[in-house]
């Protein structure tokens, strides 16, 4: 009621109410994300207990697989150059059982000789004066004890460096004491390669 008069509410059309209904159809409600059902059961891993025995078998088969690789690998170091028939010598003094590590000791003791050695020839490259004679003594006990092992390579890196020494030329001395270097650091590599194999055949026993 406004003053004296009665004020009705106002009538909505048809029309209106149709367009009211329809609003209120497209109200906006949040959307929930669709729920996934996934027909494969979430794997399960199965560890053993902690402790538990390693069965024989399986380590018979480890053994065998590590002797493959181990055969592998040195076979692959005579396809390259870097073995010869004296490294088989070595070989086969081992396997007849009286001189277990034989192989592994007697390459040992060659990667240590080789790496004083080295080490003594640059030193006296390094020098003012160069005594050639004692760099061609070095070479020779090195061309030597690569030889023993069957290290091909390294031995024959010495044979190239003998005529540098013979010709007292210093600059031909230093380069081939660094490509004597890198055969005998990829030799290295390949014979630690192999004792680690071996040791790991070893741990298998």
């Amino acid at each position: 009621m406004v003053g004296n008069r009665i004020v009705s509410a106002p009538t909505l059309s048809p029309r209106s109410l149709r367009h009211r209904r329809r609003c209120r159809s497209f109200e906006f409600r949040p959307s929930l994300p669709p729920t996934t059902y996934s027909l494969r059961p979430t794997p399960r891993r199965l560890r053993p207990p902690a402790g538990s025995p390693v069965s024989p078998e399986l380590i018979a088969m480890a053994a065998v697989e590590l002797k493959n690789q181990l055969n592998a690998h040195i076979a692959s170091m005579f396809a390259a150059g870097f073995l010869d028939k004296q490294f088989q010598e070595l070989q086969m003094l081992q396997d007849d059982g009286s001189s277990p590590g034989f192989v592994s000791e007697v390459v040992g003791l060659f990667i240590d000789d080789a790496e004083k050695i080295t080490g003594l020839i640059a030193g006296l490259l390094d020098q003012p004066v160069v005594d050639f004679d004692k760099v061609d003594a070095l070479v020779h006990q090195l061309k030597g004890s690569s030889a023993s092992v069957g290290a091909q390579r390294v031995k024959l890196s010495c044979e190239q460096f003998h005529s540098y020494y013979e010709a007292k030329n210093r600059d031909g001395c230093v380069m081939a004491l660094a490509l004597l270097r890198n055969e005998f650091y990829d030799s290295r590599s390949k014979f630690q390669t192999m004792f680690q194999l071996e040791q790991q055949i070893e741990a298998c026993s």
